[in-house]
């Protein structure tokens, strides 16, 4: 089966490859958009934020990255496989119709045929994997055993972003990896933190299929099916991902937002003041009501903050094994802060007493988080 899988996105590659070859060329010929032009009649377009990334004449590939920046052979072979796993979620999302399945998760939420589908893969991949020791899913919160001689718990939600995956928006897998001897108990979790993950990863499905993956010394994002030069393998096939930014930082100011959870600002005094001192400052709101595409920009962007307060009338959602401590770990590897939204704290320094453990959260560039803790927490 893997063969076949392979032998499949191999072909896909290849054709993909031809469209890029034509498409360059209508590019070439194509004058360039000037987005400077009379930028001045347009309100938004300073705020926009383009991006300055530009063309390299090659990009590393996975393999190359791994042995440079993660030691450990075990660690990098579990990635390999989350990677795996994310590309085969890719290739199911582009033909799945999202429809109800007739099921409800463990929350009693309605599960999507795209959710089950992607749950699936991740119990095939982590069931099959000779390093994983125990996985828990964020649609049945339990920790299951999976290869008694694995060295990996790993806990994952599927597919973040069900509520807008019908209107076709940017959604994702976020990944967070623990040793199984970490915390108190038996299975890796239970009285860890979020500080105890080897590495995490969040997989971002839009147009292409990123990942940013969080390895000794820093954050590398990973996309899925390019095929730019270099990447081409000896029988001319390409290689399925290449290191498309390195060592990805978050800058310590922000002007981007994304203001979760606003239904606590009515009851929520310093809540409903930072929203107003970013409306009031004219920062760009940057929301769609995804965990993933919300706080991955950060690191497209390099800078941004995620907010998601709680108060008595809109309690926490977030969990915290399954949602807040992967991107925390990822978001402080890259120089950014959190904070837990009760003591002002990081929230990997959060201890994990239950597996469907929710928590408030704040996230992004280092001076935003210090004053979401300023002016909602007092702190």
């Amino acid at each position: 089966m893997a063969s076949v899988t392979s032998t499949m996105r191999t072909a896909q590659h290849i054709r993909c490859s031809a469209k890029t070859m034509g498409a360059s060329k209508r590019r070439a010929a194509a004058k360039p958009v000037r987005r400077d032009v009379r930028a001045h009649e347009y309100g938004a377009s300073s705020t926009s934020m383009y991006t300055t990334t530009e063309k390299q004449e090659s990009y590393p590939s996975l393999e190359n990255i791994l042995e440079r920046h993660c030691k450990d052979e075990m660690l990098r072979k579990v990635i390999v496989e989350m990677l795996d796993c994310c590309a085969d979620i890719t290739e199911a999302l582009r033909s799945a119709l999202v429809t109800v399945e007739g099921s409800s998760n463990a929350f009693g939420d309605s599960q999507l045929s795209v959710d089950v589908i992607a749950d699936n893969l991740m119990w095939d991949c982590v069931k099959s994997s000779d390093v994983v020791a125990y996985g828990a899913s964020e649609e049945e919160p339990e920790i299951v055993a999976c290869n008694p001689n694995g060295e990996y718990t790993v806990c994952w939600d599927p597919l973040d972003g069900s509520s807008i995956v019908d209107n076709n928006w940017a959604v994702g897998t976020i990944i967070g990896i623990w040793d199984s001897k970490s915390g108190t108990g038996a299975d890796g979790l239970l009285g860890a933190t979020g500080r105890d993950q080897r590495t995490s990863l969040v997989a971002l499905y839009g147009p292409r299929t990123t990942v940013i993956v969080a390895l000794d010394d820093g954050v590398f994002e990973f996309s899925y099916g390019c095929t730019p030069e270099g990447c081409q393998l000896p029988d001319g096939s390409f290689e399925p991902w290449i290191c498309s930014r390195l060592d990805i930082k978050i800058k310590e100011d922000s002007k981007i937002f994304s203001p979760a959870n606003m239904r606590a600002a009515q009851d929520t005094e310093g809540y409903k003041n930072l929203l107003d001192y970013y409306m009031d400052s004219r920062y760009t709101l940057r929301y769609s009501g995804g965990l993933v595409p919300d706080v991955y920009q950060q690191f497209t962007k390099n800078q941004g903050v995620f907010s998601n307060p709680t108060s008595a009338k809109s309690p926490a959602k977030l969990r915290l094994a399954f949602e807040a401590a992967p991107f925390g770990l990822l978001v402080e590897k890259a120089g950014g802060k959190t904070s837990d939204g009760v003591t002002g704290g990081s929230i990997l320094d959060v201890q994990i007493n239950a597996v469907d453990q929710r928590c408030a959260l704040c996230i992004g560039s280092a001076n935003e988080v210090d004053r979401f803790n300023k002016i909602v927490l007092g702190k």
